[in-house]
């Protein structure tokens, strides 16, 4: 099958030939049918976050049931899915509690063993490494039924890729990280595809006054059409002061959704007293976000949020409901399709933020 491969970090991606495996038990074999271009796989391939080289990288997506492997039973051949990087194992402390996206022993546990073939391999035997188990560059995906929820046919598929990442940790972040609740104010910071899903989990939750902040009018644009009430472009640096005086004093929650030092520390400072600031965007590995601490005393909140604090096998069915009828609009969103053999076009793109999703089909 045809793939686009990391060879090593920082790096470009190629698109070669790989060879993938058959399904084993609690395996299932997908035809991948879109692909999302997220940012995530830009921070990896620019060496932000590490990973072992060589890797099929790709994470956001939305495919057929191509087989099934032994002890399957949730899907079968022909149903359509999403894949989700919150693969989960089921017995362990976090599953259990119902959080399945802070999972412990997914990485131990939903690989295949040593003494197995791998899931992915060139033609020479050489191990090609799966990323987050999913690898969504390529024609197919070989996972474990963990790592995907079965949706309704009548979904297009190329919307449902979004789900499977940016449209859940921006909804996620909403609806069950900060728990927006109705009337509240909300600022969201960054507007690219997560930015712009929790300025909707925004207006889907009734939020009385949503604040977009970016430094391109285009993607301000596009926020208040997706339900931005104010935007504010922060080119000028004075983000922070514009938000509190939109609100008298500042939000009830500031969703980071660029992953940067500085923005961290400026949704912390656009909040009110009581407030909560919730990091969304990957802040780079070695990077400190620091915060005043006298203002903890104002009982202000910052934390973190993993994929929206998913548990996708029952929440993205629910944000499939939502496209269908009307309250979640991803059409918008999806900036241009393009092929596997565009993708370093695609995130070369991505760097200049002109585009919020770019979706490869196969």
């Amino acid at each position: 099958m045809k793939a686009a491969v990391l060879e090593s970090i920082p790096g470009e991606l190629e698109i070669q030939d790989v060879e993938i495996g058959t399904p084993g038990p609690r395996e299932v074999l997908i035809r991948t049918a879109s692909a999302g271009l997220c940012h995530s796989d830009l921070h990896f391939m620019e060496g932000k976050y590490p990973y072992p080289c060589p890797a099929i990288l790709g994470h956001e997506s939305a495919g057929v049931v191509e087989a099934v492997g032994s002890m399957v039973s949730y899907v079968e051949p022909g149903d359509h899915v999403i894949t989700c990087l919150s693969a989960f194992c089921g017995h362990c402390e976090q599953c259990l509690s119902g959080h399945m996206s802070r999972c412990d022993l997914k990485n131990a546990e939903l690989v295949r063993g040593k003494d197995e073939p791998p899931r992915l391999h060139r033609h020479d035997g050489e191990v090609v490494n799966q990323f987050l188990h999913l690898s969504s560059f390529a024609e197919q995906m070989l996972i474990h039924e963990h790592a995907l929820v079965k949706i309704d046919k009548a979904m297009p598929l190329d919307r449902a890729a979004l789900i499977g990442c940016g449209v859940t940790t921006g909804l996620g972040a909403v609806f069950r990280t900060a728990q927006v609740r109705p009337g509240e104010t909300v600022a969201v910071i960054g507007c690219g595809g997560i930015g712009l899903s929790a300025i909707q989990g925004a207006r889907i939750a009734g939020a009385n006054r949503i604040i977009a902040v970016d430094m391109l009018d285009s993607k301000l644009d596009l926020a208040k059409e997706l339900g931005a009430t104010h935007v504010v472009n922060a080119s000028d640096g004075q983000a922070v002061s514009a938000v509190k005086e939109l609100t008298g004093g500042g939000v009830h929650h500031a969703f980071e959704a660029v992953g940067a030092k500085v923005t961290a520390e400026d949704a912390f400072k656009m909040l009110g007293n009581g407030g909560q600031a919730t990091v969304v965007g990957m802040v780079p590995v070695g990077t400190t976000v620091e915060i005043h601490g006298p203002e903890l005393l104002s009982e202000k909140t910052l934390t973190g949020s993993n994929m929206g604090s998913n548990q996708f096998r029952t929440d993205m069915p629910r944000f499939v409901d939502m496209y269908l009828d009307g309250r979640l609009r991803l059409d918008e969103m999806v900036s241009k399709h393009i092929g596997l053999e565009d993708i370093n076009a695609g995130f070369e793109e991505m760097k200049t933020g002109a585009v919020a999703r770019s979706v490869i089909q196969f």
